[in-house]
């Protein structure tokens, strides 16, 4: 139980970090696309896939091959590192552009993520499947977001 808790406790304080780098005022000053979802719809969509995430991570905790865990562990570690990064990059330092190529790199580390725990544990792999979805609409949308706005 305490490394369910402990894993969801993780999970938890990167979402608060990325959480402390915003959304700002200088976000509600960008352009935005047209099917950009209302505001409450990211802190709907997140709070489940975090969840998912804590216990994907969960799951991945109890591989007992550390030749098997250790790189699953690892590549979460590095996503989870970049979606953190990415709150900091795009929101306080209001860089999209470079937040995007980020975002890149995020959605990368979540594809090998979500694989290799597949591969480990399926129900792990299937839990992180809808953030790998989140992830690739966010790329959309900050891509769009940032040509809005490159002048």
């Amino acid at each position: 139980m305490f490394e369910f808790v402990a894993c969801l406790l993780v999970v938890l304080l990167a979402a608060g970090l990325g959480g402390l780098a915003g959304p700002n005022s200088w976000y509600g000053t960008l352009r935005k696309p047209r099917w950009m979802p209302p505001a409450w719809v990211f802190s709907l969509v997140w709070t489940p896939l975090y969840a998912l995430m804590g216990v994907a991570l969960w799951l991945d905790w109890q591989i007992r091959d550390p030749e098997v865990r250790t790189p699953v562990l690892v590549a979460f570690a590095m996503q989870l590192a970049l979606n953190v990064a990415w709150s900091w990059l795009f929101f306080r330092f209001r860089w999209p552009g470079i937040a995007l190529a980020e975002l890149v790199a995020l959605w990368f580390g979540v594809l090998l993520t979500t694989t290799w725990s597949y591969g480990a544990v399926p129900l792990a792999g299937f839990f992180m499947a809808p953030y790998l979805v989140w992830v690739t609409f966010a790329m959309a949308l900050n891509f769009r977001v940032w040509w809005l706005n490159r002048d």
